[in-house]
């Protein structure tokens, strides 16, 4: 008996060392494998400064001015990350400012290391994500001040303001470095470009108008 209640808490034991060991979350797209030490570079995260010397301009920032959504997609998105607020550094958390021109977007794109949470503050906005394969589903709603809405991490999602005034949101992300990947310009204005006629059979578009779209972006 007394063998088994000890074999009992070394498997509890095993169990418990292996559930509390854990990869840390990426904060960069790929980290490539290096032998040699004096040819590696640190990312994940930032090094810390001594904790005594750390001042409250460590831990605040500005976004009271708006975005310039002088551009083709009629949005400015302001990020709020650990490269404008370095207290950040190893809390897994962001936030970004969204401002709207009438009719302006953010366009489809995915955070690669974080779920969104955003408030809208003024205006109304259309937004959504796309489930993944192979539903797609589409949940969307359509928001107005005050109102709150959360994008699942690594899934496409959008918004989109459908009034005729100026809007304002604000979002938090579950990342220091949440990342950005926008849909088209990924596609089509990777560098090198991607092979169009391999984009035409996948988008099942003729080649020159990928050709096209590869010159807007």
């Amino acid at each position: 008996m007394k063998g088994l209640i000890l074999q009992a808490f070394v498997l509890l034991g095993l169990a418990s060392s292996f559930a509390s060991a854990f990869d840390p979350s990426p904060l960069q797209d790929f980290c490539v494998a290096i032998d040699d030490p004096l040819n590696g570079v640190f990312v994940n995260g930032k090094f810390c400064k001594d904790p005594k010397l750390a001042k409250a301009e460590d831990f605040s920032y500005s976004v009271k001015m708006p975005g310039d959504t002088n551009n083709p997609v009629g949005s400015s998105v302001t990020p709020v990350n650990v490269d404008q607020i370095p207290g950040l550094n190893t809390l897994g958390i962001s936030a970004v400012r969204i401002d709207f021109a009438p009719y302006g977007q953010n366009a489809p794109h995915t955070h690669p290391r974080a779920t969104e949470i955003l408030v809208v503050l003024e205006g109304t906005l259309l937004v959504g994500f796309v489930t993944s394969n192979p539903n797609n589903t589409l949940i969307s709603k359509v928001l107005n001040k005050g109102d709150v809405f959360v994008f699942p991490i690594g899934l496409i999602h959008f918004q989109f303001n459908i009034g005729k005034t100026n809007a304002l949101a604000f979002a938090g992300l579950s990342s220091q470095n949440p990342g950005v990947i926008t849909i088209a310009n990924a596609v089509f204005g990777s560098d090198p470009p991607i092979n169009p006629d391999f984009l035409a059979k996948a988008f099942m578009l003729d080649v020159n108008v990928v050709k096209d779209l590869q010159k807007k972006f």
